[in-house]
């Protein structure tokens, strides 16, 4: 099959509504979106104490959020296994070859992205915002809701990179999902399978599905931002 042929194959798949390509399609938005969800928000906290609080040890920690950046989703998939396999020390919660497993394996690979970004975000904001809500008299809880709430678009960036790292990543998700049809086979396992297969449309297909799924969630962004800074300009 030609890449014409394949192309026009897949936009077929899409706009038939195939059950069997929106059903992959759904357990990666499932298990992505649940991830984020539980890693966000003490992620963010964890970026903010890091970039707030002079503690002993801060740049090792710093060193340790970057370096976590690039760690192959691979490694995390290989340690998830050994934990969650009959004999590791998370064997008796059987989620191994589960969606609560990949989801999991999701949250761990969003949170160093999540922290990073918070991390810079807090870090290039001017310190006079949370001196100026100390000195109002503001408790350390309303102070660190004022400088997240300065750094919000930072915050909604690092929400966005993390999302695309978890759906787009194979490696976490196969070792622990297992690539079973129907219960963890994800956009990109699949199409990883698809393509060994010789089968280019569906591959096709979930790949512009995952370049669809990039640009709505930066152009939502870019929205968001864009009439933040109308109406403050109006203001």
């Amino acid at each position: 099959m030609s890449l014409p042929q394949a192309t026009y194959a897949a936009f077929a798949l899409l706009l038939s509504g195939d059950p069997a390509l929106w059903g992959v399609v759904w357990i990666s938005l499932k298990t992505s979106v649940l991830g984020l969800l539980l890693a966000a928000p003490p992620a963010v906290l964890l970026g903010y104490a890091i970039a707030s609080w002079r503690f002993p040890g801060r740049r090792v920690a710093i060193w340790l959020v970057q370096a976590t950046l690039s760690l192959p989703t691979v490694l995390i998939g290989l340690l998830l296994y050994l934990l969650l396999s009959r004999h590791g020390p998370w064997g008796s919660l059987h989620w191994l070859f589960s969606q609560p497993g990949i989801v999991l394996g999701q949250c761990i690979i969003a949170t160093p992205v999540l922290v990073a970004f918070t991390l810079a975000a807090v870090q290039a904001l001017d310190p006079r915002y949370a001196e100026t809500a100390v000195a109002l008299g503001a408790s350390r809880w309303r102070t660190m809701l004022t400088v997240l709430h300065e750094v919000r678009f930072g915050v909604m960036a690092a929400v966005i990179s993390g999302f695309g790292r978890v759906i787009s990543e194979v490696g976490c998700a196969l070792m622990v999902g297992g690539n079973i049809a129907g219960e963890t086979r994800t956009i990109t396992t699949a199409i990883a399978l698809e393509t060994s297969k010789g089968e280019f449309a569906q591959g096709i297909a979930l790949g512009i599905v995952l370049v669809a799924l990039a640009l709505a969630m930066n152009g939502a962004l870019m929205l968001l931002q864009g009439d933040t800074r109308a109406a403050g300009a109006g203001q």
